[in-house]
């Protein structure tokens, strides 16, 4: 097969290959969608399809959160003209700055902001308090007072998984909303309501498990059936950045200039809270977006504060273990 002798020397890139290639061209699948982002990841994914769908199956998207860089509306545009296809545009149920306003702004995570969330809806006190007496109090509220009291069975959803956070609600407690909602309307009931009101076979996203987070520990494989009317496939899903890399290097994958110029290691939603480096978006876009810099200051400009005072917060923590452990 010439896509295989045309591959990279990689086990896992040809492996890849190999599957991207069965599943698309099965005859099991009539009508594939693929969620474009405009990202790095991304980019690589419509690589893979495009040389892989012999049939012109797949019907590419990108969802418009209402808060999003103009290098990657310029991206979209490129990689439709370079692949020759067209990437449908469909907008947020509810914009990011519009949802920010109503139900509150992202912190940290989307996990620690949904269960914050939860806390704030009940009017929580952020106390230190054995979990019986907190859920006698708080009885519509276990799952968040699970996390709040580390008792859930995963690590990875207790509050204990950010060092320092529980300790630092309780000293300096929310005084704004705090939420994940902007990621579900935006985002997440768009793609449901095009699956739901489309007779796909097969869903293509970009997620790898080498990217960490919830929604990659969400899954143990590339590709699943979840008993909707369409299965999952995940092309990327075993690739780790340097596999990453030597794809790009090989087929000369050109990424937006939110890479290019901007200096960003990965792109979202414009400089979201959730992002490690926002500081750095931030600085980035203040100098090539300035209109956008304003926008989500604006939108986002408490959590960017709380943000940085948890941060202090932080650092001082480990200053005094470390003092005391002298």
């Amino acid at each position: 097969m010439e896509l295989i002798s045309n591959a990279p020397q990689n086990q896992t890139i040809g492996d890849n290959l190999v599957r991207a290639w069965s599943k698309i061209n099965s005859t099991q699948y009539k009508k594939i969608v693929c969620s474009i982002s405009g990202g790095s990841d991304s980019d690589v994914m419509l690589d893979i399809c495009t040389k892989c769908d012999k049939d012109n199956k797949i019907e590419y998207v990108w969802f418009d959160t209402g808060l999003e860089y103009q290098a990657t509306k310029d991206h979209l545009r490129y990689l439709e003209d370079k692949y020759e296809v067209e990437i449908k545009e469909y907008k947020a149920i509810k914009p990011i700055p519009l949802t920010c306003k109503q139900y509150g702004q992202p912190f940290i995570s989307k996990h620690v902001s949904e269960m914050i969330r939860r806390l704030q809806k009940y009017h929580f006190k952020f106390e230190d308090r054995d979990f019986d007496e907190l859920y006698s109090e708080y009885p519509k509220c276990k799952s968040a007072l699970e996390w709040w009291c580390n008792k859930k069975k995963s690590p990875a959803f207790n509050i204990k998984q950010n060092k320092w956070l529980k300790e630092f609600l309780i000293k300096n407690p929310p005084t704004f909303q705090i939420s994940n909602l902007c990621c579900k309307y935006a985002k997440k009931d768009v793609a449901h309501k095009l699956l739901s009101e489309n007779d796909y076979d097969l869903q293509i996203v970009g997620v790898r498990k080498a990217e960490g987070g919830v929604r990659s520990t969400a899954y143990k494989s590339c590709f699943d059936k979840n008993g909707s009317g369409y299965d999952n496939y995940r092309p990327l899903f075993w690739y780790k950045d340097i596999d990453k890399i030597e794809y790009d290097e090989h087929y000369n994958i050109i990424h937006s200039k939110c890479y290019s110029e901007y200096g960003f290691k990965r792109t979202g939603c414009a400089c979201c809270p959730f992002g490690r480096d926002f500081e750095e978006e931030l600085i980035a876009v203040e100098k090539y977006e300035p209109k956008l810099f304003v926008a989500v200051n604006n939108i986002f400009g408490d959590s960017y504060e709380y943000t940085r005072k948890y941060k202090e917060f932080y650092k001082g923590m480990d200053k005094k273990k470390k003092e005391i452990n002298k």
